[in-house]
């Protein structure tokens, strides 16, 4: 009975309780957002942070490579706390324009910059940076660099039919106005009066390290600890690893590192297999890894890994790298006078997509990527080869066919006499 009794009031309470819900119209569908009351009850956000947006897969903060082809093909941008790695082209003459796009980007979007070589001093690296395409004037350099490399073919006007021709037309992707992602001119340097008001950082290795060294016994090369030095101190002294949760006014750190492992660093891995330093690359891609990992702040480093000798280094360095992608270029090569490669300057590969909050990594589709710098734009694209439709690959390889037929004897392509091949 003492059970029963306990029940009863139980459904008694339970049935006061709805009854007072409804009277108050309390629903199970909370608001997100301020209440009138001004009061915010909601759980925490992302950082909003000006030149950055959240991936609308895994909720990772992204910011611009500052070449919105390249982000596209990232899943959107970088991601904070994420090593970029470019693998340097066989001249090093396109892999420096995405590095400066990248640094450009972050001008812009008014991001604090650190930028490290140990060939040109930073200073005139930021001098060098393209000039960006802002709002009505991005539209229109963006479509007369267009227009001026349509081929004959695609001026000629379609006709279609009148009920189609009241439709918006498909324009090419273009510049858009926006807060993530420009557009940036190659033939124009950047305002100067932009990177006055930027706040930026440089390492110049030869300006850091003294003549008269002590050599200390440490697996890293001197120039690497003296930069990890300085990316440490710069992360720490501005609260880039939030520490200081009270501030309001939040940025992101973009840190640009060129020409890294080559001998300008100290590192013989391009000049010899088994070098004194083989271990030195991948122990301080290990460490920047952890300082990124733990701060607001996003890396992009050129290598020239077509000098490596030892391969195993290679492979060490893609795993210890988030992303990374290789430049192959036209020049020198037998695809610069093939026609069938006339419209691209080379070859963009994927080597890898990072996994963030993913077991397994979201490869594109499209595996044949290709670029071209056009008069002010640098564009990726996907590599379209045209049909052959004519014969005279076929009529110039008779000859060699010929041969070939007579080398095969009797019997196989020849005519009786011996003297003609069959014509496929």
């Amino acid at each position: 009975m003492a059970a029963v009794a306990t029940c009863g009031s139980g459904v008694g309470t339970t049935g006061s309780a709805v009854a007072t819900a409804s009277k108050s119209n309390v629903t199970s569908f909370q608001r997100r957002g301020p209440r009138a009351s001004g009061t915010n009850d909601s759980g925490p956000r992302l950082v909003s942070i000006a030149g950055t947006r959240p991936s609308v897969r895994n909720g990772q903060l992204l910011v611009s490579t500052g070449l919105p082809a390249l982000d596209q093909l990232l899943g959107g941008g970088l991601a904070i706390g994420t090593v970029l790695l470019i693998e340097e082209d066989k001249y090093n003459i396109y892999s420096p324009l995405l590095f400066k796009c990248f640094l450009a980007e972050g001008i812009v979007n008014g991001h604090t910059l650190l930028v490290a070589s140990a060939k040109e001093d930073p200073a005139n690296i930021l001098q060098e940076l393209p000039a960006p395409l802002l709002d009505d004037n991005s539209k229109k350099e963006f479509d007369e660099d267009v227009y001026n490399h349509k081929t004959p073919e695609s001026n000629i006007k379609m006709k279609i039919a009148w009920r189609y021709q009241l439709l918006p037309k498909m324009e090419q992707i273009g510049p858009v106005s926006s807060r993530f992602g420009h557009y940036y001119d190659a033939s124009k340097r950047i305002p100067q009066e932009l990177i006055e008001a930027s706040n930026w950082h440089g390492f110049f290795l030869p300006e850091k390290i003294s003549s008269v060294l002590k050599v200390e016994p440490c697996s890293l090369t001197p120039g690497y600890i003296k930069l990890l030095q300085f990316i440490q101190n710069i992360i720490y002294e501005e609260r880039f690893d939030g520490s200081n949760p009270q501030k309001k006014q939040r940025n992101v750190l973009r840190i640009g590192i060129q020409n890294l492992g080559s001998p300008l660093w100290g590192d013989d891995i391009c000049c010899a297999e088994n070098g004194s330093n083989s271990h030195s690359l991948t122990k301080f891609l290990y460490v920047l890894r952890g300082l990124l990992r733990t701060s607001l702040s996003a890396c992009i480093i050129t290598m020239p890994t077509h000098l490596i000798q030892n391969k195993a280094i290679i492979a060490r360095v893609t795993n210890l790298s988030d992303i990374v992608i290789g430049l192959e270029s036209f020049i020198g090569s037998e695809r610069e006078t093939n026609p069938l490669y006339k419209d691209y300057h080379g070859l963009i590969h994927i080597r890898q997509i990072p996994r963030l909050n993913n077991l397994i990594c979201d490869e594109s589709d499209v595996k044949d990527l290709a670029f071209k710098l056009k008069r002010k734009l640098f564009t990726i694209e996907r590599l379209h080869l045209p049909p052959d439709l004519s014969d005279t690959v076929s009529r110039s390889s008779k000859q060699d066919l010929a041969e070939s037929t007579k080398r095969l004897g009797p019997g196989c392509g020849m005519m009786a006499g011996g003297k003609k091949h069959l014509d496929f």
